[in-house]
């Protein structure tokens, strides 16, 4: 069996609004758990608790990655500041496909 290798690099991972993403994305999931805590004894008696806990994990998973990305944010701007004082025109790499990251090359 031959071992796959691919053919192209992969591509530059796309950059957009990710805090506000992430965060609207939280207040959403918060926002379904409070919209079904009236109902939370129809859901008991149903079998359909787990719907509420989903809910609510996913508002708390989401505290956790509006943490996360706020920090990788800063991370990046940083970088990119330092690179700009370094006098440097081009902007780190980061990610898989970085140079010596072991990135696929073509």
């Amino acid at each position: 069996m031959a071992k796959w290798t691919p053919k192209h690099e992969a591509p530059e991972p796309l950059e957009g609004p990710v805090v506000a993403t992430i965060t609207g994305g939280t207040i959403l999931w918060f926002v379904l758990f409070l919209v079904q805590l009236p109902f939370y004894g129809w859901f008991d008696d149903h079998g359909h608790l787990w719907w509420l806990w989903t809910c609510l994990a996913g508002a708390g998973l989401g505290l956790i990655g509006i943490w996360y990305v706020r920090k990788r944010d800063a991370a990046i701007k940083r970088a990119a500041a330092a690179a700009d004082a370094d006098g440097s025109s081009t902007t780190p790499a980061t990610g898989p496909s970085a140079p010596g990251a072991g990135g696929a090359t073509a």
